[in-house]
C-alpha cells in the first residue's frame, strides 16, 4: 500500500518504495480504508500541487515578436520541517475497526510523506473470533526523502507589444503498470513597456498567469497485493497561479522576484475490483472511493537568472505551504 498510495510523489522521484499489503487496511472495512488514505496521502497531494506550478517565468522582461525561449525546468518542494505534513494524529474512535494494539487511543502515524515506523494496529470482528495485527506505512522521510520534484519542458514566445505565450509539456512516460503525463498553458504581459520611459527604466513589471494539467495512473492487478480485477489509481491535478513580476534589465544577469497565489485541486481514485479475504468486513469492492485535495495561498519568490548570448541559466526560491527551489536550462533567442 506504501509504494501504491505514495505514487503521487514516487512518480517523480524515481524511489522505488516497500510495499504493505493493501489488503491489511480494507481488512478494517471500506469506511476506515477510505478514512486512513485520505490523511495518508493527502500532504503528498498538496505537495505535489505546489511543486508543478512553479517555473512560470524567470524575468519580467516579456519578449519581443518572435522572441522566444525553450527551458528544461526542475522544481522540488521541500518538506522536510513541516512536521505537520509527515503525521497526522489518528484517533481509533473515528475509525470502526482499526485499533492500536498499545491500546492507546490516539497516536501520530504517517503520512505519505512521513518517517513514524513500527506503529502496529489490529482489526478483529465483533466475537473476538478474528484477530488481524499489521504495521501502519510510513512514507518518503522514511527513504531519505524530504521534497516533492516535478520537471517538465517549457516553451515561451512573444506574439505582440509587451506579451509572451507559454507552453510547458511533459509527454507520456509510460510503462508496463505505471504512466504519466504533464502540460500547462500560461500567458505573461509586461506593463512597463507601455510607458513612455520604457527603454530607460532600470527594472520591469509584468503579471503572469498559468495554468497546469497533471494525470498519472499506477496499474497493480499484477503486484499480487489483493484479489481483483484492473485495480489501478488515476491521479488528477490542476492548478492555477497568478503572479506580480518585477526584475532587472541587466545584459548578462539579472534578479527577479514575483507575488503571487495559488489555487489548485488534485483527486486520486482507486478504481478496480477488490475482493477482501481477511478481516471481520471480507466483502468485494468496485472503485471504493476517490480522495480530493485543494490547496491555496500565497507565494513569493526571488531568483536570479545568468544570460550567456543563446545559452541561460536561471534559479529561484519560492515562500510558500512548500517552499520549493527552481531552476532552469534555457536555450533562446532575445
Amino acid at each position: 500500500m506504501k509504494r501504491i498510495l505514495s505514487l503521487l510523489v514516487v512518480a517523480f522521484s524515481f524511489q522505488a518504495m516497500a510495499q504493505t499489503d493493501i489488503n491489511n487496511i480494507l481488512a478494517a472495512g471500506l469506511n476506515d480504508a477510505e478514512k486512513f488514505t485520505t490523511d495518508y496521502i493527502s500532504p503528498a497531494s498538496e505537495g505535489i500541487l505546489y511543486s508543478m506550478s512553479n517555473g512560470w517565468y524567470n524575468t519580467a522582461d516579456a519578449k519581443p515578436l518572435a522572441g522566444f525561449e525553450i527551458s528544461i525546468i526542475g522544481n522540488m518542494a521541500s518538506f522536510k520541517n513541516k512536521d505537520d505534513k509527515k503525521a497526522f494524529q489518528l484517533n481509533t474512535a473515528d475509525y470502526e475497526n482499526l485499533q492500536f494494539v498499545d491500546g492507546s487511543n490516539t497516536k501520530l502515524v504517517s503520512t505519505a510523506l512521513g518517517d513514524i515506523e513500527g506503529v502496529r494496529v489490529f482489526v478483529e470482528d465483533e466475537n473476538g473470533l478474528f484477530r488481524e495485527e499489521f504495521d501502519l506505512p510510513s512514507g518518503l522521510a522514511a527513504e531519505g526523502i524530504n521534497f516533492v520534484p516535478t520537471g517538465f519542458v517549457q516553451a515561451s514566445v512573444g506574439i505582440i507589444k509587451a506579451t509572451e505565450l507559454k507552453a510547458r509539456f511533459l509527454p507520456k512516460i509510460k510503462s508496463e503498470d505505471f504512466g504519466m503525463s504533464m502540460y500547462g498553458f500560461g500567458i505573461q504581459h509586461e506593463f512597463t513597456k507601455h510607458l513612455p520611459a520604457d527603454k530607460v527604466l532600470p527594472i520591469a513589471i509584468s503579471g503572469v498567469i498559468g495554468f497546469t494539467h497533471l494525470d498519472a495512473s499506477y496499474d497493480f492487478t499484477n503486484t499480487g497485493v489483493v484479489a481483483g480485477q484492473d485495480q489501478r489509481l488515476e491521479i488528477k491535478a490542476d492548478t492555477w497561479v497568478f503572479q506580480a513580476v518585477v526584475s532587472t534589465r541587466l545584459p548578462i544577469i539579472n534578479f527577479y522576484g514575483g507575488l503571487g497565489y495559488l489555487s489548485g485541486k488534485s483527486t486520486t481514485d482507486v478504481l478496480g475490483t477488490y475482493i477482501v479475504q481477511s478481516g471481520p468486513v471480507q466483502a468485494t469492492y468496485v472503485d471504493p472511493f476517490a480522495v480530493a485535495k485543494k490547496a491555496s495561498g500565497v507565494t513569493a519568490n526571488l531568483g536570479a537568472k545568468l544570460k550567456l548570448g543563446f545559452f541561460r541559466l536561471h534559479a529561484d526560491y519560492v515562500l510558500a505551504e512548500f517552499n520549493t527551489l527552481s531552476f532552469g536550462v534555457n536555450f533562446g533567442f532575445r
